[in-house]
């Protein structure tokens, strides 16, 4: 029999073809009794094919099925909105979101309204973002195993505890992030002297922490050929401004020479928070930098760099960078060279082995939150 449209539809379906999305109107077998002209370029079905027919013979048995939960959650609320996809003419399948309403027209036979919006373009967007993003996750993985790698060879740039004749050693390295610009020497290069040796980078991550290797090395090279201090810290200065000549990284160095009896000291600092000398709870002696920042001016380096200091037992030698100086309490107040002096005074009295925690509790006891940046610590004491 020639499926003939109830009246009520002539008088809307002129505004059902004006919509930009595609809409079918099915009644309760479910037979679709109306499809507008976009529901037909949705497809690339001739709407001749779906008039009368069930929709559910256009679609899999999977498919089918979601169709009738769906249509059944639709029913018992009147209305239901959902993803799903439409048949299309070659066998694909276009992504919509469909929006169902239940109506009942004069003569109480309910029928459904059902428009479909065309997502292809968002699935394509959420497709391309998936796919970056897997590609982002692969390659964070493999930063993170990079860094891995990188902070296992900055550890190895770590000073290191060490008892070196009448003098005991002990050292502490921790970088803000997995890698850092701080590094930190204790080696004995020859059999008449140790050599102290602290630096911190600006900044931190990995910019640093490649500056830092470099002038690490170049650092151990100077040593090695003999180097006076002096002379060390001014060509760390010249070969960062000629090899790396940058303005955004600069560095700071305080570095000893401690001889073999523990009784003379050789200090150079370059920018550097002052190293002191403690004994036994009395005020630390500070080891004023003669020299500037390094890395940005070519005269950093001052004439007279460095100073001898006399050592008695007991003393203990203090090296650290500004990660210990540069905290701040819950007020706002900087710790500073001062507070780390009150430190050191209360913590020379501790047994030796015991001063390095004392000094990073009480750091942290001062500190609001966690640690900003790297931390260099490099404790001595003569015998």
């Amino acid at each position: 029999m020639e499926f003939e449209p109830p009246e009520w539809l002539a008088q809307i379906e002129g505004i059902l073809e004006t919509l930009n999305e595609g809409v079918i109107i099915a009644d309760d077998c479910p037979q679709i009794i109306f499809a507008n002209a976009n529901f037909e370029e949705m497809t690339g079905i001739p709407r001749s094919e779906f008039i009368g027919s069930n929709f559910d013979r256009f679609f899999t048995p999977e498919e089918t099925e979601t169709l009738n939960n769906q249509r059944q959650r639709g029913m018992q609320a009147g209305h239901n909105r959902f993803e799903f996809v439409l048949p299309r003419h070659d066998g694909s399948r276009l992504p919509v979101i469909v929006s169902a309403r239940s109506v009942e027209d004069p003569d109480g036979r309910r029928f459904a309204i059902v428009t479909f919006t065309d997502i292809s373009d968002q699935k394509r967007a959420e497709e391309s973002l998936r796919t970056a993003n897997k590609q982002l996750e692969e390659r964070q993985k493999e930063i993170e195993e990079d860094l891995v790698l990188a902070a296992r060879v900055q550890q190895s740039l770590a000073p290191k505890s060490l008892v070196w004749g009448s003098v005991h050693v002990e050292t502490y390295y921790h970088p803000v992030r997995t890698i850092g610009g701080d590094f930190g020497l204790v080696t004995p290069l020859n059999h008449d002297s140790l050599n102290l040796l602290v630096c911190d980078v600006s900044g931190h991550g990995i910019g640093s922490a490649l500056v830092a290797n470099r002038i690490y090395a170049e650092t151990m090279t100077q040593l090695r050929n003999g180097a006076p201090l002096a002379t060390m810290l001014r060509q760390l200065n010249r070969f960062v401004m000629h090899n790396i000549g940058s303005s955004v990284f600069f560095f700071t160095i305080a570095a000893a020479q401690l001889d073999r009896a523990g009784r003379r000291l050789l200090f150079a600092g370059a920018g550097h928070p002052p190293g002191m000398i403690a004994h036994a709870g009395a005020e630390p002696r500070l080891l004023e930098s003669r020299s500037m920042v390094l890395g940005a001016l070519p005269d950093a380096v001052g004439t007279e760099a460095t100073l001898y200091v006399t050592l008695e037992a007991g003393d203990r030698i203090v090296l650290y960078t500004d990660g210990i100086t540069d905290v701040f309490n819950s007020s706002g107040d900087m710790l500073g060279v001062e507070g780390v002096q009150k430190i050191v005074r209360e913590t020379s009295l501790l047994p030796f082995k015991q001063m390095k925690q004392g000094i990073l509790d009480l750091v942290a006891e001062w500190r609001d939150g966690p640690a900003t940046d790297d931390v260099s610590l490099v404790l001595v004491e003569v015998l």
